[in-house]
């Protein structure tokens, strides 16, 4: 794997020698290392090491952390922490602007495995959110609140009798949570969470994979895996994204199935003619490209790439436009900033700071801005660079704030407003933040740039409730200092 970093480093090379900072991709860098999945390989097992790391330190263990009584109302943001234990530097949490009002661990969410991973919500139409929280044996379901009080109701484990994989994502569609893993013969677990509303909280229910289920898809998985999971909602739609084999017909793109009834979810199609999609949104295309007006466009996060994809006649993809960055590394996931307007998208590159490449050198994060006016030529504009070291994961923009998973970092907000009217992203300020990994708040930088903290969150609650779930501890609940119920 040695090779494996070099060759990185000669793609950052390309990039700074290139006269506009979007530039083509290199498909011998392509077929050499991305293709075959080389580096997505490396990473996985950079994490591995860095998991099995922690366990050995027992750091999963859920005895070192204090629980958050119920009781307690919050935790205030003074002074720039929050402490939750003022006499156990593990428990006082670097923030801004962020208030803690809850956390639970993963043991207390019902896990025996101890890891989290993705997370989606969902608010009834009468007002109650709930939130499921990924986890290394399955997905836990909780209630949050109106006093933002994590309330466990169950879960549901993984999927059959396929090996733990830490690798599980979530995505919504109506009441309903898609559930995918990396775990083999997992599929994809169609879940009504509206199930939820007669749960007793005194009596947490085990959910059954073969009576509780909605439905459940895995007929256009090879193998049953899948890296990630979208859904478009207003069409009806389900991708799978980065299932492997690789050496497939649909090489690990993406792969399509109707919801129109999730009872009985049927595949409608797919592709592989950009390799694999790590992740992707998938959106009915509105903005300032006319030629495309009203059309089914997927943006693809394509490890050197972003791939705009028309997605139209799912038997028949066709790619819009494929462009890569200086300094890339591995092209993980993004979010426009308007889905009613498309005229500007945001990404990260999940291995630039840990590879040292382009922008990321220094092991500051970045996310990068892309102008997509033109679907064929999306241009890429400008940066904004986190204030603190880290890695960037999992981003979702809500009214012109990008929340950001940056691993050990936390829970960053980011106020994207100025991105219209200054493209290059100066006018970016980050607004708030929340570290839930203080273990390494002494590190040159003040983080530590590798795979631990945060891996995903939901900020989509009406009530400003943001649930955090991370790799070691559990799930956190947060909420915009002074900000109004």
């Amino acid at each position: 794997m040695a090779g494996v970093k070099s060759l990185v480093a000669v793609a950052a090379v390309l990039g700074a020698l290139a006269s506009a900072k979007e530039i083509p991709v290199n498909m011998t860098l392509k077929a050499e290392l991305y293709e075959g999945g080389l580096v997505h390989e490396q990473i996985m097992a950079v994490k591995h090491r860095v998991w099995g790391e922690m366990a050995n330190q027992n750091a999963l263990s859920a005895t070192q952390h204090v629980s958050f009584g119920q009781d307690r109302d919050y935790v205030a943001c003074e002074d720039g922490v929050a402490a939750l234990d003022p006499s156990n530097p593990l428990n006082i949490f670097r923030c801004h602007n962020l208030d803690l009002y809850d956390f639970k661990t993963h043991a207390q969410l019902g896990s025996s495995a101890r890891s989290g991973a993705g997370s989606w919500g969902w608010t009834s139409p009468e007002g109650r959110e709930f939130v499921a929280i990924a986890q290394e044996d399955g997905t836990a379901f909780a209630e949050v609140t109106t006093r933002g009080k994590l309330v466990y109701l169950g879960r549901l484990p993984q999927y059959g009798l396929a090996p733990k994989s830490i690798w599980r994502e979530i995505k919504g569609y109506k009441s309903f949570i898609l559930i995918g893993s990396e775990a083999l013969r997992h599929g994809i677990q169609i879940f009504d969470l509206s199930k939820l509303l007669g749960v007793n909280a005194s009596s947490p229910v085990v959910f059954s994979n073969e009576k509780d289920l909605t439905g459940f898809w895995v007929d256009g998985l090879p193998l049953g895996r899948s890296h990630n999971v979208v859904a478009n909602e207003e069409l009806k739609y389900g991708v799978a994204t980065g299932f492997q084999p690789r050496t497939g017909h649909l090489k690990a793109g993406m792969v399509f199935f109707d919801l129109t009834d999730p009872a009985n979810p049927k595949t409608l199609g797919g592709t592989g003619v950009d390799g694999y999609v790590h992740d992707a949104q998938c959106l009915v295309y509105r903005g300032p490209d006319k030629k495309y007006n009203g059309t089914d466009i997927c943006y693809g996060y394509d490890e050197d790439s972003l791939t705009i994809f028309d997605v139209s006649d799912k038997k028949n993809i066709r790619v819009i436009s494929n462009t890569s960055y200086e300094g890339f590394a591995y092209t993980h996931q993004g979010w426009v900033l308007d889905p009613q307007w498309q005229q500007y998208l945001i990404t990260d590159d999940e291995y630039d700071e840990f590879n040292q490449t382009g922008l990321a050198a220094d092991g500051f994060p970045v996310s990068y801005i892309w102008d997509i006016s033109s679907l064929e030529a999306p241009k890429q504009t400008g940066h904004y660079k986190g204030l603190r070291r880290g890695i960037d994961h999992n981003q979702y923009v809500k009214d012109g704030f990008a929340y950001q998973s940056n691993y050990g970092l936390g829970l960053s907000i980011l106020d994207l407003r100025s991105v219209p009217s200054d493209p290059t992203g100066k006018g970016i300020k980050e607004v708030a933040y929340f570290d839930t990994h203080p273990e390494d708040d002494n590190l040159p930088g003040g983080g530590n740039v590798t795979f631990t903290g945060s891996w995903s969150h939901y900020p989509f609650f009406p009530s400003g409730f943001i649930v955090i779930n991370t790799i070691d501890r559990g799930a956190f609940v947060v909420k915009r200092s002074g900000q109004e119920d």
